[in-house]
């Protein structure tokens, strides 16, 4: 049998080792982490993926999750709503938690924490501490700065501009996913678990400042504690996602910005993808690159669109998302 090594035990490594496992394939698991949970912070899993880890691993794996059954767009400085969207219209539920709970809940086999790879070798993997380990295929989940995808082509860090500022607030109480736009920054807010009482909130910006923005918004700032910027970065399209017995899912074939939410679930549909074209990395390549471009696409659009001055093209988007037909995202939900 051959032997596979899953680099990254994320969402898209443990998914990944799921459905392998699923077509009696063995995996071996490492993650550069020396420790659960990865990340306290929140995730979004849209229906997309959700319907894929309900098959893979029973909604056992959102037991702690929120279900909000909107979205709503406002206005950064009135906190009127430009639009709003129904979550519940598709097959499976869309679920926001904390990323370390649903890491948690995918309990894949033989994860070995606190294994970082400095190298693909010809046989396997190397470690930092010098150690070694043979692998006949490398699935490379180990996102934006993989090490793996060094080994299947360069493509250089591609710096956004904008920063990211996230905290998980305590006893706010929010049932739905809320995004405010705004000149240069827009705020995102959703709760991270059942009682919808604790809600995680991203700012995303140039600079820190919220001057002007509905209290809405600024009461969630001044509850979000000391904050530490994160650089949102992706790179350019490699020509491949694999190279010889190295393929490469989700941010470290294809790493996004967030502003569609959809990182995660993208490598959750990769890793079911690659277990379903058994071993043909061409196959898998096919039958994601179209979709995932278009995904891609989107979340690099958020860049200018999401953050527009006040003015007539600010106006233009807005009755654009105003008279979006329901089933607008049907595209990438129902699947």
């Amino acid at each position: 049998m051959r032997r596979i090594a899953i680099v990254g035990a994320g969402v898209g490594g443990r998914t990944a080792a799921l459905a392998l496992g699923r077509q009696g394939l063995s995996c071996e698991v490492y993650e550069r982490q020396a420790s659960l949970p990865f990340e306290g912070y929140g995730i979004q899993i849209s229906p997309n993926a959700a319907a894929a880890l309900h098959e893979l691993a029973g909604e056992r794996v959102f037991a702690s999750a929120a279900r909000p059954a909107v979205r709503e767009i406002r206005r950064w400085r009135d906190d009127s709503v430009i639009t709003r969207a129904d979550l519940g219209r598709y097959r499976a539920p869309y679920y926001t938690m904390r990323r370390g709970a649903l890491i948690a809940a995918l309990r894949a086999p033989s994860v070995h924490v606190g294994r970082r790879v400095s190298a693909v070798s010809p046989e396997g993997l190397l470690f930092a501490d010098g150690s070694s380990t043979r692998a006949d295929v490398v699935i490379g989940a180990d996102g934006l700065s993989s090490v793996v995808r060094e080994f299947v082509g360069a493509a250089p860090l591609r710096d956004s501009g904008y920063v990211a500022y996230r905290a998980v607030v305590p006893d706010v109480g929010l049932d739905r996913v809320v995004v405010w736009l705004g000149p240069g920054a827009h705020c995102v807010a959703y709760p991270v678990d059942r009682s919808c009482r604790d809600v995680n909130v991203v700012l995303v910006t140039r600079h820190l400042s919220f001057g002007g923005w509905h209290p809405s918004v600024l009461r969630l700032v001044e509850r979000m504690g000391p904050l530490t910027p994160h650089r949102l970065r992706d790179r350019p399209p490699l020509p491949s996602w694999h190279h010889g017995r190295v393929v490469l899912i989700g941010d470290a074939a294809h790493p996004m910005l967030p502003f569609a939410a959809q990182g995660a679930a993208q490598a959750v549909e990769d890793a079911v993808a690659l277990a379903r074209c058994s071993g043909s990395f061409d196959a898998f390549e096919a039958s994601r690159r179209s979709r995932v471009t278009r995904v891609v696409d989107l979340s690099r659009a958020g860049l200018r669109t999401y953050h527009l001055p006040d003015g007539e093209e600010q106006r233009q988007r807005d009755s654009a998302l105003a008279s979006s037909p329901p089933g607008a995202m049907d595209w990438l939900y129902a699947v």
